[in-house]
């Protein structure tokens, strides 16, 4: 990889930063890209005579070289000579510069050291300084905490006013208040129990039973005037006070990691409303979770904190290793599972994660999930409301089943992605997607109408999916465990046995049907409702389609075992104990677990993480083998019919967000010519022709002119404008500081006075040497903002070799040169439209 010049910095330290860099980051984004959340940015391009490249390119040319070692007498001050401060800093719609700000801590860090040996209080400020990342993490994840446990209580209590109030302690939801009255346990096999404490609308204003048909239908109207109040009053809080709030917020997270910068997306207002909003959005009974919107919160509260840290405040490099620990602490306590947090980090969203982020991302989640437990949301000292601990066996003939699974999940989840973008797509422009609270009321007024009269529907998701986990066992009244009388040791008793269980009772089949109605419902539900204009997540509704999926399999699969018992292959599901204790043959609480990893699976395509937080769901590591068999399956199967990437990655590439995922690889096999060629060369691709400077002609007012015409984020360097010989690279940022600071500074700098990005030369620098310019105005050096060592590609390079540099280096473009002369420049927004014209 040829350089433009020699750098100051020496070949170790050179090794050392490359070795540290992330492996990926994002870059360009067109400016439509973000219309769904903010005002879109200015057009950019690379040359002010090629439009199509101005509407295209943004992030465009800017220095992610290694600088020279003049550079390191300034970092994070301002600079001795041009009086521009490196603040480390960048704009709205930024790609972060990962080299320069890994750079820049490192050279931070070496001067702590260097005072650390010469006085006590460096020693201690070293101390300190390597102390500030545990403290920040530990202060996030209390942060997250908190919370997570004041979403989980208020959205208990919300979606339960929906149907009902305690009158004696109206603060409290139904589960609580039954609780108090010590009227039933309110587990997951009692969940239609009595509770006399607990007053349904019609019974609190008429004294009249909720189920008479008299009362039914005003139990309805206030279920939907309930729900639509709530979705009304979190759409018009995300419109008016924090349009980043809607939405899940893991693709936008994703983008951040990645290296991208969007303002305001991690801020308090954004905090606060998304917060409350994901309270009324799932009180409101809308397909949707909290859990996916906790990482954004969490995420919240990492960036809130970090500012209060300049060792990350001023370095976004290293600000996104504690938004990395953040998205960690933000699944630990949304699903209570520490260990599936640090690993959903990992593999899912974030792409510079080095050895220190992952103890500190453990320790993170570990508190937060620690202060979620003391917080006890639930009352009942679990971490998340549908908690198993089953220890049932699991037999090997059940691998089929599991399998089953899987597919299904895989299906499901293409279908979603597919169906889910094409609609979004859509939304943005049709008329939906110019009244985004309309379109809410429509949903929310729709998913209450036809939830009601179906019991399975009409009760929280979070509640449906507990209720669907539980096993059933001998003393069961559930419907969904009504497989029939028999007899136990001379009694009748409700449950399961093989000797004399037939066909499962009415109530069975009438469960099974709703549960059939329920999964169509919950499909066809989420799909409008992910997308709209409030805070939503994809968790909850994607494990309830799962374990609806499951529980109806595994019901059925009772229903053939038990009257089979004595026959191969069920006499292997059905032991004589099991039996003679009116113990079901095959437990339908797993295959509904087991579906719900796969339809996860499916829609995320996550597996180590899935599996990882499934597990800490049970408890027990029983399950580990049909989870990851169902985890796997159904990440084939999605992958195989949409493709790789889950609907995170769809939504990425629907906004236009410039992430480059690490699956995606040129087809060696691809049919296509020129530029879209998989063979295709660095020249073939690059942008060109290129707005330059030059090394020492250009004036003042001519560079304000190219500033104002061209709205890049830096410039290549070049000798002469009949030589384009490759000098080095100037960013936009600099630039500017540099010359208002001079323009201020020096009354003598003026439009007509020469800028020099070089050296001045000796000739010029003794006037008498230069008559033609002795009486020319003072000249400008601005060398020291020159990075000297782009990085650069030959146009003979192949362009998987290039996809790979931007993957590995975390790159914003990288310059094409020939022998030296510059030819053009490659972008991420270019190594983007390659990867989707071969696709």
């Amino acid at each position: 990889m040829p350089k433009a010049a020699k750098s100051g910095i020496g070949r170790q330290e050179t090794d050392s930063l490359v070795a540290s860099l992330p492996s990926a980051a994002g870059a360009d984004a067109t400016a439509g890209s973000y219309q769904a959340f903010a005002p879109a940015p200015r057009p950019v391009g690379l040359d002010s005579e090629d439009s199509a490249a101005e509407e295209e390119t943004e992030d465009a040319a800017a220095s992610v070289g290694l600088l020279r070692d003049q550079t390191a007498k300034f970092p994070g001050t301002a600079h001795s000579d041009t009086g521009a401060t490196d603040d480390g800093q960048y704009d709205d719609f930024e790609t972060i510069d990962w080299l320069k700000d890994i750079g820049r801590h490192r050279r931070r860090r070496r001067e702590l050291l260097r005072r650390a040996r010469e006085t006590w209080r460096g020693r201690l400020t070293v101390l300190v300084d390597g102390l500030s990342g545990w403290l920040c993490v530990g202060l996030i994840a209390i942060a997250a905490g908190l919370v997570a446990g004041i979403v989980d209580v208020g959205t208990a209590w919300m979606s339960d006013l929906r149907e009902g109030i305690c009158p004696g302690a109206f603060w409290l939801n139904r589960e609580q208040c039954c609780w108090s009255a010590n009227d039933t346990a309110m587990d997951a096999a009692n969940e239609e129990a009595a509770c006399q404490q607990w007053y349904p609308w019609p019974e609190l204003i008429f004294d009249a039973s909720a189920t008479d048909p008299q009362n039914y239908a005003l139990q309805y109207s206030l279920y939907v005037t309930w729900s639509l109040l709530f979705a009304l009053l979190t759409a018009t809080l995300v419109r008016s006070l924090a349009p980043y709030a809607c939405g899940s917020g893991i693709p936008e997270i994703k983008t951040i990691l990645s290296g991208f910068v969007i303002r305001g997306y991690l801020g308090w207002w954004t905090l606060l409303v998304k917060s409350l909003g994901i309270m009324l959005a799932v009180a409101s009974g809308l397909s949707l979770g909290k859990e996916g919107p906790m990482v954004h919160m969490a995420a919240c509260c990492g960036n809130i904190i970090a500012r209060l840290f300049p060792k990350y405040n001023r370095n976004e490099a290293k600000k996104r290793e504690v938004l990395s620990a953040a998205a960690a602490a933000g699944v630990s306590i949304a699903f209570g599972a520490p260990l599936g947090g640090v690993l959903f980090s990992l593999e899912e969203a974030s792409y510079y994660f080095p050895l220190k982020t992952l103890w500190r991302s453990f320790f993170c989640s570990m508190v937060a999930a620690s202060v979620l437990k003391l917080v006890n949301p639930f009352g009942n000292d679990h971490l998340v409301l549908f908690a198993v601990n089953y220890r049932s066996a699991w037999s090997a003939l059940e691998v089929g089943p599991f399998v089953l699974l899987g597919i299904l999940g895989g299906l499901f989840g293409a279908g979603f992605v597919k169906a889910n973008v094409w609609l979004c797509r859509r939304r943005k422009l049709g008329a939906l997607g110019r009244h985004p609270i309309a379109e809410v009321a429509a949903v929310a007024s729709l998913t209450a109408l036809a939830a009601f009269p179906n019991p399975y529907t009409r009760m929280g998701t979070a509640r449906l999916v507990r209720l669907l986990f539980s096993r059933c066992g001998p003393e069961d009244v559930s419907e969904l465990c009504d497989f029939g009388a028999v007899a136990v040791n001379g009694t009748a008793t409700t449950g399961t046995g093989a000797a004399v269980v037939v066909a499962g009772d009415a109530r069975l089949d009438a469960a099974l049907w709703k549960l059939s109605i329920a999964y169509l419902f919950k499909i066809v539900a989420t799909v409008f409702t992910f997308g709209i204009k409030v805070p939503s997540g994809l968790f909850i509704p994607s494990l309830a389609v799962g374990a609806i999926a499951g529980r109806i399999v595994g019901s059925l699969l009772e229903q053939l075992a038990a009257p089979n018992a004595a026959y191969f292959p069920f006499n292997r599901l059905c032991s004589a104990a099991a039996v003679a204790q009116g113990q079901p043959c095959v437990n339908s609480g797993l295959y509904a677990m087991v579906g719900a990893a796969a339809a996860l699976g499916g829609v995320t395509r996550m597996t180590l993480s899935l599996v990882a937080i499934m597990l800490e769901l049970t408890g027990g590591l029983e399950y580990s083998l049909p989870l990851m068999i169902a985890a796997l399956t159904s990440k084939w199967v999605g992958d195989g019919l949409s493709g790789g990437g889950g609907i995170y990655e769809a939504h990425i590439r629907l906004n236009g967000y410039p992430f480059l995922a690490s699956w995606e690889r040129p087809a060696a096999d691809a049919a296509a010519a020129d530029v879209d060629d998989a063979s295709a060369l660095a020249g073939d691709v690059m942008r060109r022709p290129l707005r330059v400077l030059r090394q020492a002609e250009d004036t003042v007012d001519e560079i304000n002119r190219l500033l104002a015409e061209c709205q890049v984020n830096g410039f290549p360097v070049v000798l002469s404008a009949d030589y384009h010989y490759l000098i080095g690279f100037v960013t936009r940022r600099d630039l500017v500081m540099a010359i208002e600071y001079y323009r201020k500074k020096d009354d003598s700098i003026v439009g007509q006075s020469v800028v020099y990005f070089a050296d001045t030369p000796a000739a010029f620098a003794d006037q008498s040497a230069a008559p033609s310019r002795r009486n020319s105005p003072k000249q400008l050096n601005l060398s020291r903002i020159v990075d000297l060592a782009p990085i650069a590609v030959t146009d003979q390079t192949p362009m998987f070799v290039v996809l790979e540099m931007f993957r590995k280096l975390g790159l914003r473009q990288t310059l094409v040169t020939r022998n030296g002369r510059l030819l053009g420049v490659i972008t991420k927004k270019d190594a983007l439209r390659y990867l989707e014209n071969l696709s």
